[in-house]
């Protein structure tokens, strides 16, 4: 039987984001997704073999909407990387239950190998060379990923901050101040200090 042309990619992965959106990463599989798109189990198996390969729609459904065009070149490698980075944080943030996703499937995502390329030319003409560009994209990695699941799992919003705040100060007096001065601190604040404090190192 053929497949019906109204079953898409992009309807499957567009179902399958919805349940991770909701359920979380946890509630994904086969029939969640089946019952999301209003087909029973099996006949999803038509179209998708496994959750791995929902995962990979997912994946490429979520990068594949970050802006990859590389900023002004009138700008400074710090600026232009900063853009990127924020495209990123941006764009995957939207879904932060995704993001161990992003890890597992990453070198097989067009979305981020295309973003990685981008980057990797800002830094080439910065003058990263060797080692020297696989550390810094792999600190700019993990500093946007680590942020992005921090702001949403344990942001400074949060109750965890108002718990380490009243902590006994005569047992923890450096995290229970801490603690009070980043009530103030947002999340944009957050982001962008610790990614400028990331640059001026990858430099150094």
């Amino acid at each position: 039987m053929p497949r019906p042309r109204s079953l898409t990619p992009g309807r499957i992965s567009a179902a399958a984001l919805t349940v991770i959106d909701r359920d979380g990463l946890a509630g994904l599989s086969m029939r969640t997704v089946a019952k999301e798109l209003g087909l029973s189990t099996m006949a999803l198996y038509r179209y998708v073999h496994d959750r791995e390969e929902l995962e990979r729609l997912v994946v490429e459904l979520v990068l594949g909407a970050v802006d990859i065009e590389p900023p002004s070149s009138d700008a400074s490698w710090r600026e232009r990387v900063e853009v990127m980075v924020r495209r990123l944080r941006d764009t995957v943030g939207a879904h932060p239950s995704v993001v161990p996703l992003t890890l597992t499937h990453r070198h097989r995502s067009p979305g981020v190998l295309r973003w990685s390329e981008t980057v990797l030319a800002i830094l080439t003409e910065a003058g990263f060379e060797g080692e020297q560009r696989v550390i810094a994209l792999r600190c700019l990695l993990g500093y946007v990923i680590g942020a992005i699941q921090l702001e949403h799992l344990g942001p400074l919003s949060g109750e965890g901050t108002v718990a380490v705040a009243a902590l006994p100060q005569d047992e923890f007096p450096y995290m229970a101040e801490t603690a009070r001065h980043a009530r103030n601190v947002s999340a944009d604040q957050e982001f962008l200090g610790g990614l400028a404090v990331l640059l001026r190192g990858l430099r150094a």
